[in-house]
Parts: C-alpha cells; sequence; structure tokens
C-alpha cells in the first residue's frame, strides 16, 4: 500500500512541517514571487489609471448633461484633473515595473519617486477640492 496516500499521524505530521521549516530556501523563488507581485503591481497602476479616465470622462461629459448644468467649465476643470492622475498613473506604472524588475534581478530596490507621489497627492487632493466645492455650490 501507498504510505504517501494513508493519512499521517499527528506526530507525523509535526515532522514534516519542521523538515518542511527547516529546508535550505531557494534565493531564486523570493525572485519569481518579487517579480510576479510586481506585474500584479503593474495592472494595478493600470486599473488605477483607467478608473481615474474613466472617471475624467463622466465628470466632464455625462454628469453635465445628466444635471443641465448651467456651467461647464467646473466639470471640465475635474475632468482635467482625473485625466492627470489616469495617464500619469499608467506612465509611472510601467516605468515603476521595468524599474523594479531590473533592480530586483541585480539583487537591489528602488525607491518610489517623491516627485511622481507627489503630484498625483497634490492632484488627486485639488480634484477632490474641486469636487468638493461643485457638491457644495453647485444648484
Amino acid at each position: 500500500m501507498d504510505r504517501a496516500a494513508e493519512e499521517l499521524t499527528p506526530e507525523e505530521e509535526a515532522e514534516r512541517e519542521r523538515a518542511w521549516s527547516a529546508r535550505p530556501l531557494d534565493p531564486r523563488d523570493y525572485s519569481r514571487r518579487t517579480l510576479l507581485a510586481n506585474e500584479r503591481t503593474y495592472l494595478a497602476w493600470w486599473r488605477t489609471g483607467l478608473t481615474a479616465l474613466t472617471a475624467a470622462l463622466a465628470a466632464a461629459r455625462v454628469v453635465p448633461e445628466l444635471t443641465d448644468a448651467d456651467v461647464q467649465w467646473p466639470y471640465t476643470a475635474l475632468g482635467v484633473g482625473f485625466s492627470i492622475i489616469g495617464l500619469v498613473a499608467i506612465a509611472y506604472g510601467h516605468r515603476r515595473r521595468l524599474e523594479v524588475e531590473r533592480a530586483v534581478r541585480r539583487g537591489e530596490f528602488p525607491a518610489t519617486s517623491d516627485r511622481v507621489t507627489g503630484l498625483v497627492s497634490l492632484v488627486g487632493l485639488l480634484t477632490g477640492v474641486a469636487m468638493l466645492a461643485i457638491i457644495l455650490f453647485e444648484t
């Protein structure tokens, strides 16, 4: 009878766990996982960018049409803000993916760009303030 097909006793299970955790770690495994995580992060940048671009279209074109807004420019400004966030997210996501991939292969890790994250944060903050102003003052 095949021993692997049998159920293990708790002692055998504990011994198997100790043997597994004591095995030498393969550093290549970390690199593979990090590269796969980098790909997932890249896709997250894309999702964020596409979401912001969708919000830009909705803010600048759909909402004013549905609300019969008398003044168009606040919605256009809001759409521009969301567009900037979306475009920066997609472009920086690509750049960041390449930087991280190269660094992982060298055994390093690059820091994120304070300039880019600061720009996205500033535009996001300004866009949020513009949305708040539209909500509060647009009748």
